[in-house]
């Protein structure tokens, strides 16, 4: 017996709803709580029934995991080296970026962060895990480290300790408010150019 494809067009209205709905989710949690946005709102903003939203991502906890995974997808979607000039101004741009993402989704961002109420996760802790692991990579593609054999591990370990200080920074700065903006800026930049030209080639120098 042979399976009958799935016409194109079906494939894309069901890629085309998905969207609209992890859409829709991602805009509701970052406005409000995590206990505060129901999956019949979600439905309802994105103009399909509540059961099309259980049936493409289940319960209303695998959704959110689904939006954090989409965002932290978006913090590394800008490398620095999609950026031209120097090292200065390349890191400027890059945390530019990051900062105006991480702002457009305050509430799901610090919410993955275990700030908000919503606590520490396993599932959400695994997600920013791996999303780390691809923002140092691309980290140091930009800045065009070396992170081969011996030599490379502190270079690695510095910048996994960046993006970690950059995650407090931005709850330093949208939860508590005792950085603006400008200042996380400032903070970032600095420190990762500082970072670059200072502190990895001591680094490299005291590896055995």
């Amino acid at each position: 017996m042979t399976t009958t494809p799935t016409p194109r067009w079906n494939r894309l209205e069901h890629d085309e709803r998905r969207a609209q709905i992890l859409t829709c989710a991602r805009r509701l949690f970052s406005e409000r709580h995590f206990a505060a946005v129901s999956t019949a709102q979600i439905a309802r903003e994105a103009g399909v029934t509540r059961g099309l939203v259980h049936h493409y991502f289940g319960a209303k906890r695998a959704l959110y995991l689904e939006v954090v995974r989409d965002l932290v997808r978006l913090a590394p979607a800008t490398p620095l080296e999609t950026t031209a000039g120097p090292l200065a101004t390349r890191v400027d741009v890059a945390i530019d970026r990051w900062l105006t993402m991480v702002e457009r989704n305050r509430e799901t961002w610090l919410a993955a962060l275990g700030a908000e109420g919503f606590g520490r996760d396993a599932d959400v802790e695994a997600i920013l895990e791996q999303a780390r692991e691809v923002v140092a990579e691309r980290l140091v593609a930009g800045i065009g480290l070396q992170t081969d054999g011996k030599a490379g591990e502190p270079v690695r370990a510095a910048v996994h300790a960046f993006s970690g200080m950059a995650e407090a920074a931005s709850r330093e700065w949208l939860e508590h408010n005792r950085l603006s903006r400008v200042q996380a800026h400032t903070l970032l930049t600095q420190t990762l150019v500082a970072l670059v030209h200072d502190i990895l080639p001591r680094l490299r120098e005291g590896t055995p």
